[in-house]
C-alpha cells in the first residue's frame, strides 16, 4: 500500500485513512464538532500553520466532510460547516475520545465530560450490534468478504475464510 494511494484500496479503513488519518485531520475534526467554524479559530486553538490547516480544509471539502460557507463579504471569508458525511465520523472521535479517557487521561481525570441533552445524563459510548442492540467487542465480531472485495486480494487469511463460510 501507498500512502498517496489509499483512498483506492479495497479496504474502508484504508479509504477512510485517506480522508482522517492524520493527526491534525483529527485534531481538527475534534475542534468540528466542538462547532469551531473559522480558519482563524482552528488556528488559534491548534497552532497549526495556516498552509497545513488550509490543505487539510480543502481535503475535508473535497471529500464531502465539511462545506466551506461564506460568513462575510469584505474581505470574503468562510466558515467550515460539517455535512452529514461529516456528521457521520461523530462515533469515530467518539470512539477515540473513550479511549484516550480509559487510557491516557492523568490525574486530574477526563478532560472534557459529555452529557446526552435527552436525559441529561453524563455518557461513555459504546459500540452495538445494529440488528440486537447488543454491546458488541472485537470478540464478538466475525469478518467475511463482501460484495466490494476481489479476488485478487483477500480481506482474511484462508484458514479464517474457511471458518467464516
Amino acid at each position: 500500500m501507498k500512502w498517496t494511494t489509499l483512498e483506492e484500496e479495497q479496504c474502508s479503513v484504508a479509504r477512510t485513512v485517506a480522508v482522517i488519518g492524520d493527526r491534525w485531520s483529527l485534531l481538527i475534526l475534534r475542534d468540528c464538532f466542538l462547532r469551531v467554524r473559522r480558519f482563524d479559530d482552528f488556528q488559534a486553538r491548534l497552532g497549526i500553520t495556516r498552509h497545513l490547516l488550509s490543505d487539510r480544509l480543502k481535503k475535508f471539502v473535497r471529500y464531502g466532510v465539511l462545506r466551506r460557507v461564506p460568513y462575510q463579504d469584505s474581505p470574503k471569508r468562510y466558515e467550515y460547516i460539517l455535512t452529514q458525511r461529516g456528521l457521520e465520523l461523530y462515533p469515530v472521535i467518539m470512539a477515540i475520545v473513550h479511549w484516550g479517557d480509559i487510557h491516557m487521561a492523568d490525574e486530574r481525570g477526563r478532560p472534557l465530560l459529555h452529557e446526552h441533552k435527552l436525559c441529561g445524563k453524563l455518557f461513555d459510548p459504546v459500540m452495538v450490534c445494529s440488528e440486537c442492540n447488543e454491546p458488541l467487542s472485537a470478540k464478538d465480531v466475525h469478518v467475511r468478504p463482501g460484495p466490494g472485495s476481489t479476488a485478487e486480494r483477500q480481506v482474511l487469511p484462508q484458514s479464517q475464510l474457511r471458518q467464516a463460510g
